[in-house]
């Protein structure tokens, strides 16, 4: 890879778990800046492909480069301080935390410094620069006035934005977002949408997005990979994958 506007380039990845082709020869780029769509039904191993990229599973065959560097065989940990940070389909967070204590633990982790534990148990004081980056984040997610609240005292809407703010504490140049309108109504998902589309038009942030919800997906995005048993069927706008057949197949088993 040595193309400077490309963030993040899959080149004929795969995995495979038995004999099963959980994710068949992927590949697609993400340029810099630029926001991308991974859609398809259940099983269409979008979430796997995901964990190939940051680094929770290792790809079997093709390779998988972020901003010239090829990552494979590279552990988790160090793919977030390359620059890319995720966020969850299931959401995790510590009740009794406040949001600013999410995003000073985030930060710590991303930049080795601190102990986790001191951090868990509020032992450690904040510096000047960690509250400012913390400000700044809950300040782009719309989270300051809730800076000192414990996160089990927030809905589920707010939670989410707490996760998204915490994959963004480390100014990551490349953020994956799984899922992250499930279990919202339509009043939080677009609210979702605005953080994400502002970090994206703010910081300059490349945005990979699965994504059911496909209204929130057209409204995101600038362009759509969709995937259908392990395989890529479609690469375009939203539009032109949508009116693809063999995307209109996979979704509701139509011929074209």
């Amino acid at each position: 890879m040595t193309d400077p506007a490309v963030t993040l380039r899959l080149k004929d990845v795969s995995k495979t778990f038995g004999i099963v082709n959980v994710v068949d020869s992927i590949s697609f780029d993400v340029k810099a800046g630029e926001s991308v769509g991974l859609v398809g039904p259940n099983g269409a191993g979008k979430t796997t492909l995901f964990n190939c990229v940051c680094g929770q599973l290792q790809n079997d065959h093709g390779a998988v480069y972020f901003e010239d560097q090829p990552l494979n065989g590279m552990p988790t940990y160090r793919r977030a301080r390359l620059g890319i940070g995720r966020t969850y389909q299931r959401t995790e967070v510590f009740p009794d935390m406040t949001v600013r204590n999410h995003l000073l633990v985030a930060e710590r982790v991303h930049s080795g410094t601190g102990r986790l534990w001191k951090d868990l148990l509020n032992m450690s004081k904040p510096t000047k620069e960690e509250i400012e980056v913390s400000d700044r984040v809950m300040d782009l997610v719309g989270l300051m006035e809730l800076a000192d609240t414990p996160v089990a005292a927030l809905g589920l809407g707010h939670c989410r934005l707490v996760e998204l703010a915490r994959a963004l504490a480390g100014e990551p140049t490349l953020l994956l977002a799984d899922e992250p309108s499930s279990g919202l109504d339509e009043r939080e998902t677009a609210a979702m949408s605005a953080v994400l589309r502002t970090v994206q038009r703010e910081r300059g942030t490349a945005i990979l997005l699965v994504e059911h919800d496909l209204e929130m997906v057209s409204e995101v995005v600038d362009r759509v990979v969709v995937m259908d048993l392990g395989s890529k069927v479609a690469e375009g706008t939203f539009d032109e994958v949508m009116a693809n057949p063999a995307v209109r197949y996979a979704y509701l088993g139509e011929s074209a």
